[in-house]
């Protein structure tokens, strides 16, 4: 193996090193977010119903989601309507707002004599 075979090898190596590391990245900012997405339906969810029991909503999305999403939840409740906003996390700070998703739910109140 020659000098230059040798330095050509190295660089190689480490363009191949990097390769694999941003499919990692990329391949685990997929994940979080789809795991966001489903984290943020099964709140909504939660929420809603809590908010046709007479409950809080808020404590309701919380308690619904285990781990990370807890800190990383934002909840809205409009009229019947519940909205949790996930955002998933990120070793690059400015992707985690990018990437937020939104989970909803309806509540429909019975009106009259049921």
């Amino acid at each position: 193996m020659t000098a230059g075979a040798g330095g050509q090898a190295s660089v190689e190596l480490v363009a191949g090193a990097l390769g694999v590391l941003l499919a990692g990245l990329v391949a685990f900012q997929l994940l979080a977010a789809g795991y966001a997405a489903v984290m943020a339906g099964h709140a909504a969810e939660a929420a809603a119903l809590a908010l046709a029991n007479g409950r809080a909503p808020t404590e309701a999305a919380r308690s619904a989601v285990p781990g990370w999403p807890r800190g990383a939840a934002r909840i809205r409740t409009r009229g019947g309507r519940v909205y949790v906003t996930l955002m998933p996390p990120s070793p690059l700070r400015f992707l985690r707002a990018r990437l937020a998703v939104t989970g909803q739910a309806a509540v429909r109140t019975r009106s009259g004599n049921g």
